[in-house]
């Protein structure tokens, strides 16, 4: 199929079942949300008993943050072990509600691809668009319910793939830099690090990719890990020319939408140091952060359906690809 009727295929897809982004977008700021407590706990801590600034503590991103909360904790291994240990726990409640949505949101897309028809290539009218809306309250919990303990297990995984690969820069960085004395030496380092750092990225960036098409051979084959394994890795290979075309124009459109986002932030932000003026910024600040929250998770569903569709089209023609149908399973397969 060609790349621009598979893109549009997930857009679709996505926008005909908007409920779903709301969702996502939900449990999404629910686990930022939760991510912030011990992370401020901890620096208003730091501030009144190490006598630091508070302001500074709490610039940045969580993870920046987290990382200077945990930099000037060094010197107190009791306090540094409780702070991990709280936003440890905090972070493995949050990412359990983020793998039970994705069953439901997963199952949805299913339902929805599967009733679409050649939605890309006929007229949009109100028609379609209501023929690939799947999305009800009941479906989405029975798809939450249906992959909860598969999704729990590949998560789970995913979380200490993330752990052992961060570990490994981390130390990597800090035995390179207290190996590399001299300062010339030291200069060097620093570019070899920030090259590691982009590596690091990449790495993330494919195994975030690894991840979505195992949960997507899961969902639609009904199998495990091991299973959807051996059909995520017969996939690539038979339609990988079209899967790195979608991931790469997706990822464009990611960075797009990233800049133009930090355009609008960082213009917004200047009007607010002006008096008075400043306190009418906050609806809109508000206002942008939903949006672009909105519009980054309906860029990965689209993504997700572009995926959906490759892999159907995968199944098809190959049968013994599917180890056990999903309609048997899913109360969504029989559209309404």
């Amino acid at each position: 199929m060609d790349l621009k009727l598979l893109l549009k295929r997930g857009a679709l897809l996505a926008a005909a079942n908007w409920p779903i982004i709301a969702i996502q977008f939900v449990a999404e700021t629910t686990l930022q949300v939760l991510l912030a407590v011990p992370v401020v706990c901890a620096a208003i801590l730091v501030a009144v008993l190490m006598g630091g600034d508070l302001s500074e503590l709490l610039r940045g991103s969580v993870r920046e943050i987290f990382t200077t909360i945990a930099s000037t904790l060094m010197s107190e291994p009791v306090a540094l072990v409780a702070f991990v240990t709280a936003f440890g726990m905090v972070l493995l409640g949050g990412s359990v509600l983020m793998f039970l949505v994705k069953g439901g949101t997963m199952d949805v897309l299913i339902a929805a691809d599967e009733a679409a028809g050649p939605i890309e290539r006929e007229p949009l009218t109100l028609e379609t668009f209501r023929q690939a809306s799947r999305f009800t309250m009941p479906g989405f919990t029975a798809g939450c319910s249906r992959l909860f303990r598969r999704y729990l297990g590949l998560g789970l995984l995913l979380m200490l793939v993330y752990a052992v690969s961060i570990g490994a820069y981390l130390a990597f960085v800090v035995y390179g830099y207290r190996a590399a004395g001299d300062r010339v030496l030291i200069i060097g380092w620093t570019f070899i690090a920030a090259l590691a750092a982009v590596l690091l990225v990449v790495w993330i960036t494919f195994i975030n990719f690894a991840y979505l098409l195992l949960q997507l051979a899961m969902a639609h084959d009904g199998v495990g890990l091991a299973d959807a394994c051996r059909a995520v890795t017969r996939f690539v290979r038979a339609d990988v020319r079209p899967l790195a075309g979608v991931f790469l124009i997706v990822v464009a459109l990611v960075a797009i939408a990233f800049l133009a986002s930090a355009l609008a932030w960082s213009g917004v932000g200047l009007i607010a140091f002006v008096p008075l003026v400043g306190l009418a910024v906050v609806p809109l600040q508000l206002a942008a952060w939903v949006i672009r929250g909105l519009v980054f998770e309906y860029l990965g569903l689209t993504a997700l359906g572009a995926y959906l569709a490759l892999y159907r089209g995968y199944a098809g023609r190959r049968p013994e690809a599917v180890n056990q149908p999903r309609l048997a399973s899913s109360p969504l397969g029989n559209p309404a």
